[in-house]
This record gives structure tokens, sequence and C-alpha cells, in this order.
């Protein structure tokens, strides 16, 4: 039988399985057929919707959202409104991860959002629905990523960073704070720092800078 240490005003849907040791702060609400494995703690006022399965040894912080729907609307050609597009997919957060307060993450439209190992996400970073998160990724607050993006193993990603859907950051690349990449762009190379909209290497994009500044003082 598994331990759990379950706080005041905890709901529990049907089906949920909840591992040893793993501690689940009041308020907190844990849909029909989530997973979770063992020693987990969940702070007060977590929402986990239906279907998702969390690892071993993660940590969610108090208000932060997981498995709800992605923002995904089609035009009816007829009446050119905007219809909701079915988000049947799910959610998967690995082993050993952290979620930061007031984070969201969606789940998959039609088959997964999943969050490496080790990935380390802090408070009010919002994820979209399908994105595929590395190993030991960092995401720093305020960050926010569109639908469909990957990101690799060991990637930075600072402050209030955005980027579009389907774009791809690969191995090891850094993104500076307040950072911005175009949908469907690939960044690439291991160890480098990206800054600036559009994200460019921080060398170009203070060469840049400085040429801006030359040219200002001409005028």
């Amino acid at each position: 039988m598994s331990t759990i240490f379950l706080w005041e005003r905890v709901v529990i849907g049907e089906g949920a399985q909840i591992g040893e040791n793993t501690r689940i702060g009041s308020g907190s609400v844990i849909g029909a057929r989530v997973a979770i494995g063992r020693d987990c703690d969940l702070y007060p006022n977590v929402t986990l919707y239906p279907g998702v399965h969390i690892g071993d040894r993660v940590i969610v912080h108090s208000g932060s959202v997981l498995g709800s729907d992605g923002f995904g609307y089609v035009r009816d050609q007829a009446t050119g409104r905007q219809e909701k597009f079915p988000q049947i997919g799910r959610l998967e957060i690995e082993d050993d991860v952290e979620i930061g307060a007031n984070t969201t993450i969606d789940r998959g439209a039609l088959d997964v959002t999943r969050i490496g190992r080790g990935a380390k996400i802090d408070n009010l970073v919002h994820i979209g629905h399908n994105c595929q998160i590395g190993e030991d990724v960092i995401i720093a607050a305020q960050t926010g990523l569109s639908g469909s993006i990957t990101i690799e193993k060991n990637v930075v990603l600072g402050g209030q960073v955005g980027i579009g859907e389907h774009a791809r950051i690969e191995e090891g690349v850094m993104i500076g704070g307040q950072g911005g990449v175009l949908p469907n762009k690939v960044l690439r190379g291991k160890g480098i720092a990206f800054w600036g909209t559009p994200a460019k290497p921080i060398r170009e994009y203070l060469k840049q800078l400085a040429t801006l500044a030359r040219l200002a003082k001409k005028d």
C-alpha cells in the first residue's frame, strides 16, 4: 500500500495512482487516471488534469496547472468563427523535474507533451501543446513556448524568452533574457549564447548594436 501524505481539502479523481512518500498540498486537484510517482512534492493548489503522468522525485510548486487544453482553434469556413480543435493528447513529466509556481503546461493536441528528466522550470512559465523538452533543460521565469517546439537537452532559456511554434533549439544552446525565436527557426551550436529578437549569436548581435550606435551618433 502506498504511503500518501495528504493535507486538507485535496480532490483525487477516479483511477488516480499516487506513489509512496508523495506529499500533496491542500487545495490540490488530482484528475482521473493521473499517475504520480514516488517521493514527489506537490505544493498547495496544484491542478493536474486527467491523464497526466508524473515520474519520481518531481516537485510542483503552488498554483501550477498541468495538462490543460492547448490553445488550438480552426476557423469555420462557413461561419468565419473560431472552432476549438480537440485536445486529446497527454502530458508526461519524467523523473527529477521541478516546476515553479503558477507555471502552466498544456497536454498534447493529439500526441504528447513531454518534459524530460531533470528539467528545471521557473515560476510563471508557459509551455504549449506538443512541446518536447529535453533532459536537464533550464527555463527561467516568464518564458513562453508556443506549440510543437523541440528543446533539446542541456538548453538554457533566460527570463522572458519567447519561442514561436515548430521551432527547434538544439543541444546546449543558451538564449539570453527577452530573446525571441521565430516560428520554424532552428538554433544550433552547443555552448553558443543567442540574444535579441530574432535571436542571433551574441557576438553578432552586439556588433549590430554597436553599428547602430555609431550611425545614430553621425545623425
